[in-house]
């Protein structure tokens, strides 16, 4: 689908993108994480073809965004994080003016547009001027002019940045709603939103790629430990002292009482170690039953600070 390879970007003696290459496959949800000054944005405005590298190449279907823009820029939707709004317009004469720069045909606009604003769910502000709306709907406006020409391939930056929560979570859903039918590239700092929307991450640091794949195998690679989380129906330091002697365990976490006549433990264990057995077998002797036990995998917010926190910066 799009191919990057090799791409630099320098201004001045500044390198802020060095030589990244990762792919984005056909149908998929990808976040691209990194932090502030990583060379994400600057990375995203090279694919959208805002920006040119200083080398390198881009491709979407084999057509090189330097040597066919045209070709490639109508294969792509892009929603910034600042949608490109005219807020003396209404919803409906912005639409209809962003079709004209994509060259939808004529005769395909009305229809074209009133399954997108359905779709986004903003039929009913259709006639309003853009700038009376919320922050919320300025913020479909924007996604459903990303939408117009039915481009394979729909990038966003931190579409969800300034909403309230209820506003937060339609806009998710709508991310993987449109996931069924377009490729798409999810930048955002809310970590935990790109753990519930995408599929494979790609993380930039200091302008290179310190990773790229599922967030399964990130958990895999990048921590040698298992975490779950334990209630047992027992004394606290009793139960404590046993999990902590069991062969594997690295560390107990007391939790406190969490139900009556309970206490609760974060257990984190050798990767290769499964003590849930010699775990059972020994409470059990005690006569302590155990009342929850749940993996807890390490989350996207532990990866990213392990590949992305620079030494100097490690208490």
């Amino acid at each position: 689908m799009i191919e990057i390879q090799n791409v630099s970007k320098r201004y001045g003696n500044k390198l802020a993108v060095d030589d990244v290459s990762f792919t984005i496959n056909k149908g998929e949800i990808l976040g691209f994480l990194g932090r502030n000054g990583a060379g994400k944005s600057t990375t995203m405005n090279i694919v959208t073809g805002y920006i040119s590298a200083s080398a390198g190449h881009v491709l979407l279907d084999g057509y090189d965004i330097l040597e066919n823009p045209r070709e490639f820029k109508r294969r792509i939707g892009y929603l910034p994080e600042m949608p490109p709004l005219y807020m003396d317009m209404t919803v409906d004469e912005y639409l209809r003016f962003v079709c004209s720069i994509k060259d939808v045909k004529k005769s395909y606009v009305k229809s074209h547009l009133d399954d997108i604003t359905e779709l986004i769910r903003i039929t009913d502000v259709r006639g309003r001027l853009i700038k009376n709306l919320s922050k919320g709907y300025k913020q479909r406006v924007g996604m459903a002019q990303a939408l117009v020409g039915n481009p394979e391939v729909v990038i966003m930056d931190e579409p969800t940045v300034g909403l309230d929560p209820k506003q937060i979570i339609e806009i998710r859903k709508l991310i993987k709603q449109l996931g069924e039918d377009h490729t798409i590239v999810l930048s955002s700092h809310i970590l935990h939103e790109v753990a519930d929307v995408c599929e494979r991450v790609v993380i930039i640091n200091q302008g290179k790629i310190v990773a790229q794949d599922t967030l399964d195998n990130l958990t895999k690679n990048v921590s040698d430990s298992a975490r779950f989380r334990l209630r047992v129906a027992g004394p606290e330091r009793e139960v404590y002292k046993l999990v902590r002697e069991l062969p594997g365990t690295r560390s107990v976490d007391e939790m406190g009482c969490k139900e009556a006549d309970s206490f609760d433990f974060l257990v984190e264990t050798d990767r290769s170690a499964d003590i849930r057995r010699p775990l059972f077998q020994q409470l059990s002797k005690l006569g302590y039953p155990i009342l929850m036990l749940r993996p807890m995998d390490i989350e996207l917010e532990d990866i990213f600070l392990q590949l992305t926190t620079d030494k100097g910066e490690e208490q």
